[in-house]
């Protein structure tokens, strides 16, 4: 049986690959020098002293793990060393937009997906095809390119779906099944929790401004993804009222938190994490962040599939990548980092899973006898997403604001009773028609 699950384990992370097309320091103000030539020939690096700012958001974990490599590089390379900028993924991009704007960017930049159309477009990200991605699935390899370069490189296999706290689920006497569960049945133990809590605590997530989540609906209903690839408005109106009218239902029953008690909620923040706090049970993530949580709350965590309908309405995809900012006056320096912190093996034992699964073969390889609980609850979201998942959308291009900004604000508007689901939709038109092309 160990066996089986061993070789089914490698199975599904290959897959990952497979599908993939592409889940706080203070700032260093000193001016970068202009650039001069990212995209010729590799040079190698001098031996003077040299630091790197490099900025990344996650979980705590990931920040402890993160930090140990560096100092692991800097005791390799002793003329190297880091300016970490690190914090939780709100408030993210909005910084290192500014910081970019200013041609002041970290010269290592954890980059998502749904961002590269648009900072390519810039040419905000230098050329980085130099790094050594010959132990990486060529597919994954291939997610962050851009007009025949590599401009960024992936660090991780991932896949979307649900974390819960499955010790409070099983003192009220439920479960999810292991087959998985449909929307039906999703809903109805819902009730069925709620009905067992008490008034000031409920069962999951207030899902109303989720928009990946709400993606999985439609997916799962066989409607395609809200916004296409190619930049193009498809929310299903019907399905979209269907979604929002069952969350306002929610709220009136207890079953998702008042508003001004949702809008507080703080994915992994030890103070307002609402699952953490034991207020909620579900809550929607990326296979990468499983083990952040199962360190907060050892021996509780439980993970699974979206819920399905028609289809499947999970993915799977590359976790998110380096890049180096195309202001840096050491290119050479970060590709040489980036180049070792994907392919040393030192480095891929101390990242573990923070990261997701790791993308080189021979480092997972390595790590696979040593995973820990919190890490085989990453691979096990992977391989429960992996049954039917749809084909990644990494956003399209010029989106990005639609998509963290003015979908939340909608969403928000419509929980604290500013405007009905429908004017809510008209409005997701309208906005709509502001990016699309």
């Amino acid at each position: 049986m160990a066996r089986m699950r061993k070789k089914l384990t490698l199975a599904i992370l290959t897959t990952v690959i497979g599908l993939s097309l592409a889940g706080c320091g203070a700032a260093d103000s000193s001016p970068k020098a202009a650039d001069k030539g990212g995209t010729s020939a590799p040079s190698t690096p001098s031996n003077k002293p040299v630091k790197l700012r490099i900025m990344w958001w996650g979980s705590q974990p990931r920040h402890d793990a993160t930090l140990k490599i560096l100092d692991l590089y800097t005791k390799k390379n002793p003329n190297i060393t880091f300016e970490p900028e690190y914090s939780g993924f709100d408030g993210y991009i909005d910084k290192l937009s500014t910081q970019a704007a200013a041609k002041n960017a970290p010269d290592i930049i954890q980059m998502d997906a749904a961002w590269l159309a648009d900072w390519n477009a810039r040419n905000q990200l230098a050329d980085i095809s130099s790094i050594n991605v010959k132990d990486v699935d060529p597919k994954l390899v291939d997610a962050g390119k851009f007009n025949g370069k590599q401009t960024a490189v992936p660090l991780g296999g991932n896949a979307w779906g649900l974390i819960y706290d499955k010790a409070s689920l099983e003192k009220l006497g439920l479960q999810m099944p292991k087959e998985g569960i449909a929307w039906d049945a999703f809903f109805k133990l819902a009730r069925d929790a709620k009905a067992k809590l008490d008034k000031d605590h409920y069962v999951m997530a207030d899902f109303t401004r989720n928009r990946d989540l709400y993606t999985s609906y439609q997916l799962s209903k066989g409607k395609g993804y809200p916004v296409t690839p190619d930049g193009k408005f498809n929310f299903d109106k019907d399905t979209w009222l269907e979604w929002i009218k069952i969350f306002n239902d929610f709220r009136k029953e207890g079953i998702v938190p008042p508003p001004d008690v949702a809008v507080a909620d703080v994915e992994l923040d030890p103070k307002l994490d609402q699952m953490i706090n034991g207020k909620i049970i579900f809550r929607a993530a990326h296979a990468a962040q499983a083990s952040s949580w199962e360190s907060m709350k050892p021996g509780s965590i439980g993970v699974a599939a979206t819920p399905k309908d028609k289809q499947a309405g999970g993915w799977l995809k590359a976790t998110f990548f380096f890049s180096v900012g195309q202001d840096s006056q050491y290119k050479e320096e970060a590709k040489k980092f980036i180049d070792w912190f994907i392919n040393d093996p030192e480095a891929g034992e101390i990242s573990g899973t923070t990261r997701g699964m790791p993308v080189s073969n021979k480092t997972l390889a390595l790590l696979q006898p040593k995973f820990t609980p919190a890490d085989k609850l990453t691979v096990e979201m992977i391989e429960k997403t992996s049954n039917g998942a749809q084909q990644f959308n990494p956003g399209a291009k010029g989106w990005n604001n639609f998509e963290t900004k003015d979908y939340k604000a909608i969403a928000e508007s419509i929980m604290f009773s500013k405007m009905t689901p429908e004017q809510g939709f008209e409005e997701l038109k309208k906005k709509a028609a502001e990016y699309q092309k």
